[in-house]
Order: structure tokens, then C-alpha cells, then sequence
């Protein structure tokens, strides 16, 4: 399939993350990243367990081959330690929009501006080189921490999808959706990195 510019994803560097496209064998790396913090037992997010990572890798890739995601992991910008994933979801090139999710950081790098850049990177691209009207992002109505790091950015609350996703373990997820658009670009920019230079959380 011929990959759009959407789904083709490239490697972002910051000062304190790179973004670089997903691959097998950043499979032990991930392993390790997720094992920090036992991310996967969040129940209100999907997150994958250790034994599972090699086929989310596979299932993200796959994906990125249909031309439905551009997948990535984050790895820290000095020592190259895998942090986590990350992921441009829902592709609208026509209509210039896509989402940023499916992300998850080792829990040792949550608080440090690790996500803070990777969203200020991911942003970036979206808008300055893809050129982006808006971009999503979208979380479990209960997941305060992700939904409390979404509004910090500026995002806007768009709207909530009631009983949205059926969940692993049955129950419903009500799903937060925001947006930034192109015009808020500049002074979501700003803050993030005016965030960055005073280190604070994420």
C-alpha cells in the first residue's frame, strides 16, 4: 500500500526524548519500559503486559502497513533507554486531522517532561510539517492523570462518546475527546515549552 505522510512516521529528537519509528526489535526495551511500574494493570487503559508486547508490535505495525497509524517509541535523548509508545491514530489527510494516542511512558519517566516533549515533538510534526487543522487526543472518562496532562496542554474538551469502547474486563469506557487546532498551535507551543524550560510535570 502506498504510505500517505501520515502513516509514514520519522524520527523526532528533543532534548530529553527521541520519537523514532517503531521496530521489532526495540521488543526488549519495551518489555522493560512497561515492567517499570506494571503499567498494564491499569484497569481504565490498555497497556500491554509483557508476554503480549511482541504482538502489539506486530499489531502496530501491521497496522502502519494498511495505512491506519504511524507508530513509534520513545527512547530517552541521552542514555537511549526505551521509554515507552506512542502513536498517530486515525489518519485524515483529506480533512488534515489525526489523533495523537496509544501512548504510555515507563513509569520512572512520568513527571519528568519526558511526555511533555514527546507531545511538544509529535505536535510539531503534526501542524509545522504535515500541516494539521486539528489533532486528538482521547481518554477514559475515569483516567484523570492522562485527561489532567491533555487539558495542560490546552487541549480542548470537544465532547464526550458514551459507552464508546467495550473494555477487557466488561466494563464500558466513556471516551474524553479534545483538540488542539492550527490556530492554538502557537500558544499550545509556547506553554509546553515554557513547561519544559522550568521542568514542570508532565
Amino acid at each position: 500500500m502506498t504510505q500517505s505522510p501520515f502513516t509514514t512516521p520519522t524520527r523526532l529528537v528533543g532534548d530529553l526524548v527521541v520519537v523514532e519509528p517503531l521496530q521489532p526489535a526495540h521488543h526488549d526495551g519495551l518489555v522493560e519500559a512497561v515492567r517499570d511500574g506494571e503499567l498494564w494493570q491499569h484497569w481504565y487503559t490498555r497497556i500491554p503486559t509483557p508476554e503480549s508486547m511482541a504482538e502489539e508490535i506486530a499489531a502496530r505495525l501491521a497496522k502502519q502497513e494498511a495505512g491506519q497509524v504511524a507508530a513509534f517509541t520513545v527512547r530517552a535523548a541521552d542514555t537511549g533507554q526505551v521509554l515507552g509508545m506512542t502513536t498517530y491514530l486515525h489518519p485524515d489527510e483529506p480533512n488534515r486531522r489525526l489523533e495523537v494516542g496509544s501512548t504510555w511512558l515507563r513509569a520512572s519517566a512520568q513527571g519528568t517532561g519526558a511526555n511533555a516533549e514527546t507531545k511538544l515533538l509529535l505536535l510539531a510534526h503534526a501542524f509545522e510539517v504535515l500541516g494539521c487543522e486539528a489533532v486528538e487526543f482521547r481518554a477514559h472518562h475515569l483516567n484523570q492523570q492522562s485527561r489532567a496532562a491533555i487539558e495542560r496542554l490546552g487541549a480542548h474538551l470537544d465532547g464526550v462518546l458514551r459507552r464508546h469502547v467495550l473494555l477487557p474486563n466488561g466494563t464500558w469506557r466513556d471516551t474524553c475527546v479534545y483538540s488542539v487546532l492550527a490556530q492554538e498551535w502557537p500558544a499550545v507551543r509556547a506553554g509546553l515549552r515554557a513547561r519544559l524550560a522550568r521542568r514542570l510535570p508532565d
